[in-house]
């Protein structure tokens, strides 16, 4: 396999003997075919089950669950000893951050794909070490005499790999194995955790001498390429190591990197990976072609561009398609800098015009779309989130300028405040590298440590919660992870058979206990498992070997209530949470005490479980509603597929995250809202089948999680009067599309009139092209439909009534309407009812105003009568309408030519008071002189001339202040 790229250099034509994908296929078909590794597929860039990572950032992340000993025993990747694949990765935010170095050099990517090979109990170092070197001197014909080893040499904490340096001196000689220290050959997980050294394969790109001393210098020419990491040990909270009970194998190395060394250039930019995007860039911006320079010789960063450009485009358009969106939190914050570094080149450097970078979309999907179909099928939408993101750019950067400056003119001490900068973030959406830069440029320097220390407060605050609420608030660790799931193993434990989760109102008896916890580095051992615990150990775990609590997973809380043993043990259960096969039961024990071999009664508390299962199978509902009513029953077309991207559901609430690129109408809402309440009147049955994943996935309506990892067999729920084995018998059947159906483990109603009512409490905007729905089931939406229904009888009785009864009722309603807990929908439809009351109001208003016009006029009259001196002053509250007040004066100058008139009036409803003066042509009184001494440092605003001139402020209570002023004035 061969194709043809545009030379950077010329435009003739080559032929390559390593073509990007060529190189890809090579290193997988080594690993499947000539060693039994199984291929499995790349995971989204995007994590969706690792809140730990913004993004996945190296090969391993997909498999932490079976480094950890966590991983689910029905889930395929239970059951891979082996495997390979080529994973996409991004580095632009949290550890791993390249973002700020592409661009500068010819080898920094925010993206990129890592080809790796993996072992989980199979093979090691000899073996790793034999592959690796077969795959790059037999398969890609790399010169071995180019090649360079290093390994871990050892520190004060961790011993030096003498195993591996005698593996590597079978390949290459002494001077080419050497030895470094932890920074460069030792991984680790963490803190604590699965860790191990690692040795890395170096290639020399001039060859032909002795580049020992070149090795990890931070040179273009002797690079490292892969990466073999052993993960041997469990690094102890004392920093000590424990030898693990399995050894893994993780290996990564950059496709990009190695394309570039079988292609013969020096640059990852100069290869097939990345020409045709450049040929592109410059065809939009007209700039000079690519020229490969960095530093002082790259004049106005116009190589530096391309290289931005480029990279960047492959970074979101991945991200995208994967699930991820542009915004101010998290990965959609790392996404928007992207972005918007992308768009600030592209434009400085090169020359484009805004809306550039989203047409680099189709060239990006041509050269990569057949290896990843994901940027086929997303393309369009791909598209339509960076050119809306593009423009708002333009939005987002004027207001944040204005801000800034104002900031800025503010700063002491040459030093623009960190508050200042986390403002313009949290509160604007304004990237704090531009903060930086604009501040460099008005000769201030940004206080980002005290940025960076807000930063991360918010994110240890959140990391406390979470902790938190893992620990059942005893502030102790009460994970399992590898070392202690291992440890069961090693004992004997065999998985917690939970099955009794989805069995309803009945107590669960004759479990046992298999083991007690009461928190890791809680022991001598750290490890953290006792015989027996009391009150007295605080927070307790418990294994045991089958259970009715459900573990919180899938978005739904866990179960509470109580676990008692034959000599009278209590244990209040506070949290349930399962790490790989076993589920522990985390809370505090108020009674006796509880041991290993304990056997035991599980008593779950299923009035609470109730309202939960409810939210829970009506989310199911939402979810093909929402579909239902954007999708199938829209005449619009989108770009964008509803998609769910996250829910919460407990006692309390439903909460459902879904893809949609703007706030839905109120007849989307209703339409969503009616679907759900029909289906809980219809009192359609909720089933729960078992069948195999491969049947199920034929379904042709069903609605699977974008990123999840389903199990084989595999649970489905359907909300439907036919049964799962029916569908399943026709699986293509358009009727299908009519109902719910979704893989689920969670526990569900039967029917679903058990839900008794539904409502959408709010609808709302959480990231660019993600939407919130939050409401109620069972009797929280009951009391919410009645006091609906209330609200509506007081609104539409308030509708009968006129004047100033009308005007009080459409205040009160107002607040009453805007704190109710009810359907959005009726609150939207209720606000729209009480603005046409108040458009009643205002006409009503604005005609007593006028009727009044007279009576002002007459008291003016009667006041410039009994007043000595040129000045009149009268107070009349008939509001703040400015054409009643000019009537008023234009009425007066009619009969009386003599005097200044000052009309003074207060609105208690607004908080707000108008004063209006004004005189006789050639008077020599100057009324706007007179206004400004009457309001003179209450913040008015107005303006005028001699003869006339007006100020309204805020602050009824002022009004007497204000007479009193005029009057001396």
């Amino acid at each position: 396999l061969s194709i043809s790229i545009m030379s950077t250099t010329t435009d003739e034509k080559k032929e390559l003997e390593w073509p990007m994908d060529k190189v890809r296929q090579t290193f997988i078909d080594f690993f499947v075919k000539k060693h039994d590794h199984v291929f499995w597929g790349s995971s989204p860039c995007v994590p969706h089950d690792d809140p730990t990572l913004l993004f996945a950032n190296a090969g391993m992340n997909q498999f932490k669950p079976k480094f950890l000993g966590t991983c689910d025993p029905n889930l395929e990747l239970f059951k891979i000893t082996k495997c390979t694949n080529s994973q996409k990765c991004i580095r632009a935010g949290g550890k791993h951050n390249d973002l700020d170095d592409v661009g500068k050099d010819v080898y920094h990517h925010t993206f990129f794909e890592m080809l790796g090979n993996w072992s989980f109990g199979q093979y090691f170092k000899e073996g790793a070490i034999e592959m690796a070197w077969k795959c790059l001197t037999e398969e890609f014909k790399l010169d071995p005499e180019r090649l360079y080893a290093s390994y871990f040499g050892g520190d004060e904490s961790s011993p030096c790999d003498d195993e591996a340096r005698i593996i590597w001196l079978k390949y290459l000689p002494a001077n080419r194995v050497l030895p470094f220290g932890a920074e460069d050959n030792f991984w680790e997980m963490g803190a604590t955790g699965p860790c191990g050294p690692c040795v890395e394969i170096h290639y020399d790109r001039i060859g032909g001498r002795d580049a020992s001393k070149l090795v990890n210098a931070d040179v273009p020419d002797v690079i490292e390429i892969w990466n073999n990491v052993f993960i041997q040990f469990n690094r102890e909270a004392d920093r000590s190591l424990r030898p693990l009970p399995e050894q893994h194998i993780d290996t990564g190395m950059g496709l990009e990197r190695l394309v570039s060394i079988l292609q013969g250039v020096d640059s990852n930019y100069d290869t097939d990976v990345f020409i045709p995007l450049f040929t592109k860039i410059q065809e939009l911006t007209g700039a000079e072609a690519y020229t490969g320079r960095v530093g002082a010789a790259d004049v106005g960063y116009k190589d530096m561009a391309y290289r931005v450009v480029a990279d960047h485009i492959r970074t979101l358009s991945f991200a995208i398609a994967d699930g991820a969106t542009p915004s101010n939190d998290g990965r959609g914050y790392v996404l928007r800098r992207v972005l918007r570094r992308a768009v600030r080149y592209g434009r400085q450097n090169l020359g484009a015009e805004l809306g550039f970078f989203c047409k680099m979309v189709p060239t990006l999907v041509d050269l990569m779309g057949n290896t990843f179909p994901e940027l086929k099928e997303k393309q369009a939408h791909i598209s339509k989130i960076i050119a809306e993101e593009e423009t708002s750019f333009g939005i987002t950067l004027d207001r944040g300028l204005a801000k800034f400056k104002e900031m800025a003119k503010k700063s002491e001490g040459g030093v623009f405040s960190a508050d200042d900068a986390h403002f313009l973030y949290t509160s604007m959406g304004f990237p704090v590298d531009l903060t930086e830069l604009m501040a460099e440029e008005v000769n201030l320097k940004l206080d980002m440590e005290g940025y960076d220390a807000k930063m991360k407060h918010e994110q240890n605050l959140s990391a406390k919660a979470h902790l938190d609420k893992m620990s059942g608030g005893s502030g102790k660790d009460m994970r399992l992870v590898a070392e202690q799931t291992s440890t069961l193993v090693g004992k004997g434990v065999k998985s917690t058979d939970d099955s009794a989760k989805y069995v309803w109102s009945q107590d669960l008896e004759g479990c046992t206990t298999k083991a007690v916890f009461i928190g890791r580095n809680e022991t001598a051992d750290n490890i953290g498992f006792v015989e027996s615990a009391s009150s007295e150990n605080g927070a307790i775990g418990l294994v045991l070997d089958k259970s009715a609590f459900y573990a919180e997973a899938g978005g739904q809380i866990y179960d509470t209530g109580t676990i008692v043993n034959s000599n009278g043990g209590v244990m209040q259960v506070e949290n349930v949470q399962l790490y790989g096969q076993f589920v522990l039961h985390v809370g505090h024990v108020t009674d006796g005490s509880f041991s290993d071999g304990d056997t035991v009664t599980c008593k779950v508390d299923y009035v609470r479980r109730a309202p939960i299962a409810s939210n829970h199978t009506m989310t199911h509902v939402l979810n093909y509603a929402l579909k239902d009513v954007l999708i199938t029953q829209s005449t619009k077309e989108s770009t964008v597929t509803v998609e769910q991207k996250g829910s919460l559901v407990d006692e309390s609430k439903y909460r459902f995250d879904f893809s949609w690129n703007g706030p839905l109408t109120l007849a989307e809402l209703k339409a969503v809202e009616n679907i759900c309440q029909d289906r809980i009147n219809n009192a359609v049955p909720v089933e729960a089948y078992v069948a195999s994943l491969d049947a199920a996935q034929k379904i042709s309506s069903l609605r699977a999680v974008f990123g999840e990892k389903y199990p084989d067999p595999v649970r489905v729920v359907s909300v439907s009067p036919h049964t799962v084995p029916e569908i399943l018998s026709n699986p293509q059947d358009a009727m299908w599309n009519e109902y719910s159906i979704e893989f689920c483990g969670g526990t569900h109603l039967t029917n679903t009139k058990e839900a008794e009512a539904f409502v959408i409490l709010s609808e709302e905007g959480i990231a660019k092209g993600i939407r919130r729905v939050v409401g109620f089931t069972q009797a929280d939406a009951v009391k919410a439909q009645k006091e609906a229904a209330e609200l509506v009888t007081k609104v539409q009785a308030a509708g009968k009534l006129e004047g100033d009864d009308l005007d009080s009722q459409v205040k009160q309603l107002t607040v009453e309407v805007n704190g109710a807990k009810i359907s959005v929908v009726v609150k939207l439809e209720l606000r729209d009812a009480l603005a046409e009351f108040s458009k009643k109001v205002q006409v009503y208003k604005k005609q007593k105003a006028a009727a009044q016009t007279g009576q002002i006029v007459e008291e003016a009259l009667k006041l410039a009568d009994s007043t000595e001196g040129k000045k009149v002053v009268l107070r009349f509250d008939f509001g703040i309408d400015g054409k009643v007040a000019k009537n008023v004066t234009t009425a007066f100058f009619k009969k009386n030519k003599d005097k200044a008139l000052m009309v003074v009036s207060g609105d208690q409803d607004s908080n707000r008071v108008m004063v209006v003066a004004g005189s006789q042509k050639g008077s020599d009184i100057d009324c706007k002189a007179w206004v400004n001494a009457t309001t003179e440092g209450m913040n008015g605003k107005g303006g005028g001339k001699k003869e006339s001139a007006q100020c309204t402020l805020s602050g009824f209570a002022n009004i007497e202040a204000i007479l009193n002023k005029a009057a001396s004035s």
